[in-house]
């Protein structure tokens, strides 16, 4: 199992927000996690990638447990989280560079221009990241998790702000990455999930109530419909 996550808690105070969750994706699985705002999605995703300590359960990526050995876990990791912090006042290429350094990658360059190319940064490359629009700050997010070829991926949100043609090339090459990859992926349009994931996790009010694959979630009523039953 690359992910492995087994009774995992996560209290704010009196609130549950994650609440004695158990799931595990295999490798070339792309899973979608769904749920409504404030449902769990954000903190579990921290949880996993060792940004968030749990309070009880436990998080495995590749057989590593996140409490025990999270730079280890960090190392196998691409995340790019929902606020997908960036310093803007770096170029696109300096910043990849910055972020290729942290991995100790050995040939810094040819990453960069690797996943420039793979993320369709080419024309944006040499431009101040506060230069960028929002969709192609996204792609520069997206370029940081990618650029050190990560066994595991974990995105939230990854198609925030981009346009419909955008949406459809970071499809794209989330479902190439996919296909030597563990990807968990959170977002709120549910035809990217019909376009790319053959299984569905979905979670509300920190309980998953639904994990089973799209085409059987999907037997009798839309996506749609079965996500609003599930979470109304």
């Amino acid at each position: 199992m690359s992910i492995e996550v087994a009774g995992l808690q996560k209290n704010y105070g009196t609130q549950k927000a994650v609440n004695d969750i158990s799931f595990s994706i295999n490798k070339g699985e792309i899973v979608g996690f769904l749920g409504p705002n404030g449902a769990g999605k954000s903190t579990t995703m921290k949880m996993i990638t060792g940004y968030l300590t749990a309070d009880a359960g436990k998080a495995l990526v590749s057989g590593i447990n996140v409490a025990i050995n999270p730079i280890s876990v960090k190392q196998k990791i691409g995340y790019l989280p929902e606020a997908n912090p960036l310093y803007l006042e770096m170029y696109v290429r300096e910043y990849l560079d910055f972020i290729a350094g942290i991995h100790q990658l050995t040939d810094r360059k040819k990453a960069i221009e690797d996943v420039i190319v793979l993320t369709g940064l080419t024309i944006e490359s040499k431009k101040k990241i506060s230069e960028l629009s929002k969709g192609y700050k996204q792609r520069v997010g997206l370029a940081a998790a990618l650029i050190h070829d990560p066994e595991v991926l974990i995105l939230d949100e990854p198609t925030s702000g981009l346009d419909p043609n955008q949406i459809i090339e970071i499809r794209n090459v989330i479902k190439a990455q996919g296909k030597n990859k563990t990807v968990l992926f959170s977002t709120h349009i549910l035809q990217e999930v019909e376009a790319i994931c053959d299984r569905v996790i979905i979670i509300n009010k920190g309980q998953i109530v639904a994990d089973d694959t799209l085409q059987n979630l999907t037997a009798s009523k839309s996506l749609e419909e079965k996500f609003r039953e599930l979470t109304k």
